[in-house]
């Protein structure tokens, strides 16, 4: 019964009602699609990153670990490692960081762990993932700032013309009056219904991503700390 009710209220509305709910409903789906992708993202991005978090404590090989990080597609973390790795050390030819190869980075290049160099490497790395995981999030920022908007506009065009047709009738009874400003206050409902999850998804993702940016630069500090220990290693090692 509600269904039919809601679909004959519908059914009623002016040719400018119509309109502004199609334009709410199309916001609604858009919204709710970036909602449950970016669900699915950080969902991943912590999985991710747990995940090439254990292999880095437990592997100390460096070419295994970079192999490691290029399987962890969906972890920050791992493309910031992968990025400093790309960027610091030496690559073979195939694109695997082999332990001669980081220990002849190490030795030739001029010096690899320089700070003003490595600090501006680490900001940018880390920014790109921060681009990344904010992709899509204006769609439902603009959803919530623009559809409570559409939805008053419905309300006013719709009460302009229920006031119309009371001036042609020439009656002001609630009969007469209730049905149009009822039928213009859809529009109004449905805007704050399209509007609210956007904002508040919205809200919750900008909080997600400030701890995965927190979680990142932890790793990082710790990263760039054991990537150093372990290259001298390596390059001792070669030397030796």
């Amino acid at each position: 019964m509600f269904q039919s009710g809601v679909m004959g209220l519908v059914g009623s509305l002016g040719a400018v009602s119509k309109i502004v709910l199609l334009l709410l409903f199309i916001a609604s789906i858009l919204s709710w699609g970036v909602i449950l992708y970016k669900w699915r993202t950080f969902k991943a991005a912590d999985r991710e990153d747990q995940r090439f978090f254990n292999a880095f404590t437990k592997i100390r090989d460096l070419d295994e670990l970079y192999r490691q990080s290029k399987r962890a597609e969906g972890s920050p973390s791992a493309r910031v490692f992968q990025g400093i790795m790309d960027r610091v050390v030496t690559a073979s030819g195939d694109g695997v960081v082999s332990p001669s190869h980081a220990a002849a980075g190490l030795k030739e290049s001029a010096p690899p762990f320089d700070h003003q160099y490595m600090d501006k490497t680490v900001s940018y790395l880390v920014q790109n993932q921060v681009s990344h995981l904010e992709s899509y999030l204006p769609v439902l920022a603009t959803t919530g700032n623009i559809t409570p908007f559409i939805g008053l506009l419905g309300t006013v065009l719709g009460i302009i013309d229920s006031f119309r047709e009371i001036g042609m009738q020439g009656t002001a009874s609630i009969a007469a009056v209730a049905p149009g400003v009822s039928e213009a206050l859809v529009a109004t409902a449905a805007g704050l219904f399209t509007a609210i999850p956007a904002v508040i998804f919205y809200n919750y993702y900008l909080t997600r991503i400030r701890k995965t940016v927190f979680r990142i630069e932890s790793f990082t500090v710790e990263a760039m700390r054991s990537l150093q220990t372990r290259l001298k290693q390596t390059q001792a090692g070669v030397q030796g």
